[in-house]
């Protein structure tokens, strides 16, 4: 089994509850990891392999799409990888929103979700 990341992919988005998030965003930070069974003894072909530019476009495409809920981002990005990569049999998306607006909270939320397929 293979497993292609991406970390600690930033982007500026406007995805939340508040009206403030929707009028001036917020920084966020997604991580990825997505398996898949190798399909040939050694790799050397693109072709045989999932590409992260692909997967890099997907999840910047979706980021620019306005959510209130993280959970919904993380799930859609999992969706979307699963229908451009059939062969993938698990995918696990952390989406984490940078300095959320809370009184008096210093950090990040984040949500994650953990799909397994069974192809």
């Amino acid at each position: 089994m293979l497993k292609i990341s991406l970390h600690h992919l930033k982007f500026h988005a406007f995805h939340g509850l508040y009206k403030e998030e929707k009028a001036t965003g917020n920084d966020f930070e997604v991580n990825l990891d997505v398996y898949f069974t190798e399909p040939v003894d050694m790799i050397i072909k693109l072709q045989d392999t999932i590409n992260y530019a692909v997967l890099y476009q997907l999840v910047k495409e979706r980021m620019n799409i306005p959510e209130p809920l993280l959970e919904t981002i993380a799930m859609d990005i999992a969706h979307q990888v699963k229908k451009q990569f059939p062969v993938v049999c698990e995918i696990n998306v952390s989406v984490s929103k940078i300095n959320p607006p809370i009184l008096n909270f210093q950090g990040e939320t984040s949500v994650t979700y953990h799909k397994q397929y069974f192809n």
